[in-house]
C-alpha cells in the first residue's frame, strides 16, 4: 500500500524513532489525508473518528498543525520540530520540501494560498502568507516574511522579505588561475594544462 511506503520513507527521513514529534506528526496527516480520500460517506466517517481523537490529543502537544487538505509532495521534511508549524488547509507544497520549526504557511486575511515548488527550504521564524507562488529550489532564510511571488532559484531573506538570485555574482566562474592571484606568464601555462 501506498501510505505505509510513504510512512517508512517518513520514519527513516526523521531519525527513524516513533517518538520523534516530527514523525508522528506526519504520520497523523498521513492517515488524515487517507480517511478524508475514502469513497464511502460512510466509511469516511467512521474513519474521520480516529483522526479527530489524534488531533486533538497529539497534535495539541507536537503543535505540528498539517490540515488532511494540505497537498504535499514526496519526501516532505519537518527539521527540527521544537516548536510550532502551521499549514493553512489550501496550500499545496511541492518534492523534497524542508521546513523547519515556528513557520506558518497560509493566508494574510484574504483568500488563497501559497503554492510551494519543490526542492523548497524554508528557515525557522518564517511566514509564507497569501495567494502566492514559490518557484523551485528556493531557500527562504530564517525570521523571513514572504509575501510576494518568488522566482526559482532564488534565496529570500529579511522582514519584508528581498529577493536575491542564488549564486550572488562573485561566485561566478573565474578565468583559471584568476582566482589565485596568478601573475599572466602562470595563468597562459594553467590554461595549457587544461
Amino acid at each position: 500500500m501506498v501510505m505505509f511506503k510513504t510512512l517508512r520513507a517518513d520514519y527513516r527521513r526523521h531519525g527513524s524513532s516513533l517518538t520523534e514529534p516530527a514523525f508522528v506528526s506526519l504520520a497523523i496527516y498521513r492517515y488524515g489525508r487517507w480517511a478524508i480520500g475514502l469513497k464511502s460517506p460512510a466509511l469516511r466517517w467512521l474513519a474521520n473518528k480516529p483522526y479527530a481523537l489524534m488531533k486533538l490529543l497529539i497534535l495539541n502537544v507536537t503543535k505540528v498543525w498539517i490540515p488532511p487538505q494540505v497537498r504535499i509532495g514526496a519526501d516532505f521534511h519537518i527539521i527540527h520540530a521544537e516548536g510550532s508549524l502551521s499549514i493553512h488547509p489550501d496550500v499545496v507544497i511541492g518534492d523534497r520540501c524542508g521546513v523547519m520549526h515556528n513557520v506558518t504557511i497560509g493566508t494574510n486575511m484574504r483568500s488563497g494560498a501559497p503554492v510551494i515548488g519543490d526542492d523548497v527550504f524554508i528557515g525557522v521564524n518564517s511566514c509564507v502568507l497569501g495567494p502566492i507562488r514559490i518557484g523551485d529550489r528556493v531557500r527562504i532564510g530564517a525570521n523571513t516574511a514572504v509575501t510576494t511571488n518568488v522566482p526559482s532559484d532564488s534565496v529570500v531573506i529579511g522582514s519584508p522579505a528581498k529577493i536575491y538570485p542564488s549564486l550572488p555574482i562573485f561566485a561566478a566562474k573565474k578565468p583559471a588561475g584568476a582566482a589565485a592571484g596568478a601573475k599572466p606568464a602562470e595563468q597562459k601555462a594553467l590554461a595549457n594544462e587544461g
